[in-house]
Parts: structure tokens; sequence; C-alpha cells
């Protein structure tokens, strides 16, 4: 029986009106068996939980992730408040000119540098 007949004989066992005895009696007549070892369900259990181990550490370590980038991102809001209000408590304002640092008399100092006048 060549390769093709066999595959034809598997599809067509699926079939609801066909009769997987029959085709399994076939196969055996041919001298074809789909036997596993002993120690296959032990192999395939063995793949099994290992993925399971795989991806449980996949999520372990995401959650490590998420709460050092926490962390992280707490301590970052935190330092820009308090530059915030030092700013605030510094020049007396929240505008453009007090977070770069410049007040009137630096900016005439600036539009020289620009200008080389």
């Amino acid at each position: 029986m060549n390769p093709s007949e066999i595959k034809k004989m598997l599809i067509s066992s699926m079939n609801a009106d066909a009769d997987p005895i029959e085709v399994f009696r076939r196969l055996k007549d041919e001298g074809i068996s789909y036997d596993f070892s002993k120690s296959f369900g032990d192999k395939v259990l063995d793949k099994l939980f290992s993925a399971g181990l795989t991806i449980n550490s996949e999520m372990e370590f995401v959650k490590s992730m998420n709460f050092a980038f926490y962390r992280i991102a707490l301590t970052g809001a935190a330092a820009i408040l308090v530059l915030l209000i030092s700013i605030f408590l510094m020049e007396g304002s929240l505008s453009f000119n007090s977070f770069l640092g410049l007040s009137d008399s630096y900016n005439e100092s600036i539009v020289c540098l620009l200008t080389g006048n």
C-alpha cells in the first residue's frame, strides 16, 4: 500500500459512517502499525509541564518588570514635582522663562550672544 492510499484511507475513516475498526484491521493486514513506545506518555506529559513552567516564569518576569517600572515612574514623578515646587519658590511663578531659569537680566545677555552685538 503506497502512502497516498494510506492517506486516503485515514481521511475517509474520519467520516461519521466509516468504521474505524475496519480501517485499523486493513492497516494491520498491510503490516502498518502506529504503536507508541511505553515512555511516549511520560515524554508528552514532561513537555506539557515544562511548557507550563516556562509560561509561569514569563509571567513572573513581566510582573517583576511592571513592579520595577512603577517604582521608577513614581520616583521620577516625585522628582519632577519637587523640581516644579523649587522653581515656583525661587522665581515666584511657573512661566516658561522660569522653567528655563531665565530672568529679565539674562534675556539681554542671550540676545547679545545670539546677535553678536
